[in-house]
C-alpha cells in the first residue's frame, strides 16, 4: 500500500513537471534527513492551515520506516490527521515539481 502510494505521487510530480497535469496549486516541499518528525510536523500543519490552497509535501534524504510516535501524538493532540503520511525517499520529481523547497537543518550525520 505505501509503495504504490509512493509512486503515485512521483508519477504525478512528473506529469506535473513535464505539463501532463496541471500545476493548478502551489506546492511546498519539506526535506529533512529522517522525514519522520520535523518535516512530517511541517506539513501536517501547512496542510491543515492551507486548507486544500497549496499542495504540501514531505521527503528525506535517509528516510525511516515509521513515523516518530512523539510527532503522531503531537499532530493528534492538535486534531491533525496523519492516517496517509509516512517517511518518503526525496526524488528528483518532487523536487522539481516544488515551487518553494524547505530543507531543515539537522546534526551531521557520523561518517
Amino acid at each position: 500500500m505505501i509503495a504504490a502510494r509512493f509512486a503515485t505521487e512521483r508519477l504525478d510530480a512528473l506529469a506535473r513537471t513535464q505539463g501532463l497535469l496541471s500545476k493548478s496549486l502551489p506546492e511546498v516541499l519539506f526535506v529533512c534527513t529522517e522525514n519522520s518528525g520535523r518535516s512530517q510536523l511541517a506539513s501536517a500543519l501547512l496542510r491543515q492551515v492551507a486548507a486544500g490552497a497549496v499542495r504540501v509535501h514531505s521527503s528525506a534524504t535517509l528516510p525511516r520506516d515509521r513515523i516518530d510516535p512523539v510527532a503522531l501524538r503531537l499532530l493528534g493532540e492538535l486534531g491533525v490527521s496523519t492516517d496517509q503520511e509516512f517517511p518518503k525517499l526525496l526524488t528528483r520529481e518532487v523536487v522539481r515539481a516544488a515551487g518553494i523547497v524547505t530543507p531543515w537543518a539537522t546534526a551531521t550525520p557520523a561518517p
